[in-house]
């Protein structure tokens, strides 16, 4: 996840996302997801001086780190908000030769109590990655009904005790309002039960209700598909997933760009395939060196595709 270069905060797959990113030393770039700046240090320093970093997040706490870190840097650009609209930032206007994103809620918020993304650790139920726009996870789960917060559950979290957490939580919160992440980590556990599993059970939950709250998988695909507007053609998109629909997303996308749907012979010949993008590398996972010292990277996924010369795609 979005990290910085502590030892707790490494960020994952670094060597591989460069290599992604394919680096010229005069090229444009654009880290969608700062989180604290592993990633962008890192891009800066293969970057000579025409060279150029775009970086985007929406928390303002990273906002404030990357201004710290490149106020006199003058071939840095910053902007606060979502990879999603990318595009509305005139930076990203004269194309872009790689879009580097790294998806999830970052070491530092999690590490944050009063941020409310970690049951671990008691804080404010919030969830959100910018505390100034949108509804916080004790409000939504104070308003919504037992079958909204069921299809959340199911749907981002894949949880199969959905329903009955979303009653149990619906009947508790006019005598109890949620208002701690403490207090939904409990609750979620006594309706799963703790079992011998190594993982909470309020895991999935956790999952689902900030990926809902964030707008993290509708952001995701706004985001490819502004990302692919901005490269230039030979441009490379490297993007690091933690989760399986995420992950999905990102496979789709490069899949409907890069390959010709499956025929069907029982429907119309479709017309000739033209594709605008190729796979470069399929799914890639962090190496064991990396994994040993990060157990934070054992759930990556990284892919990178190629958006393809004009005359390749035409």
């Amino acid at each position: 996840m979005r990290t910085d270069a502590q030892p707790s905060h490494l960020p994952v797959m670094l060597a591989q996302a460069l290599d992604g990113l394919r680096i010229l030393g005069n090229g444009r770039y654009l880290d969608g997801t700062f989180g604290r700046g592993g990633h962008a240090r890192a891009v800066l320093d293969r970057l000579g001086p025409e060279g150029r970093l775009l970086v985007m997040d929406k928390d303002p706490e990273a906002i404030a780190t990357a201004h710290a870190l490149f106020s006199a840097d003058p071939r840095v650009a910053v902007y606060r908000g979502s990879f999603a609209d990318l595009g509305h930032w005139d930076e990203t206007a004269p194309g872009l030769d790689g879009v580097f994103f790294d998806l999830g809620v970052s070491s530092p918020q999690l590490d944050v109590a009063e941020r409310g993304f970690s049951f671990s650790k008691d804080g404010p139920l919030d969830m959100r990655m910018d505390p100034d726009s949108g509804e916080s996870a004790a409000n939504w789960l104070a308003r919504a009904t037992d079958a909204e917060i069921a299809d959340v559950l199911w749907t981002y979290g894949e949880e199969k005790l959905s329903r009955k957490i979303a009653r149990t939580i619906v009947a508790r919160r006019d005598d109890t309002p949620l208002l701690r992440t403490a207090q939904l980590a409990d609750l979620i556990a006594s309706v799963v039960g703790r079992g011998d599993s190594k993982i909470h059970p309020a895991t999935r939950s956790f999952q689902a209700i900030r990926i809902f709250i964030n707008r993290e998988l509708v952001d995701l695909e706004q985001g490819l598909d502004a990302a692919f507007a901005r490269l230039k053609p030979g441009g490379r998109l490297v993007v690091i997933s933690f989760h399986s629909l995420e992950d999905r997303i990102v496979k789709r996308f490069i899949a409907a760009h890069a390959k010709a749907p499956p025929g069907n012979r029982r429907m119309p010949a479709e017309r000739d395939f033209t594709p605008t993008m190729v796979d470069v590398s399929g799914a890639l996972r962090a190496e064991y060196a990396e994994t040993s010292v990060n157990p934070r990277a054992r759930s990556a996924v990284m892919r990178v595709a190629e958006k393809l010369p004009l005359e390749a795609a035409a």
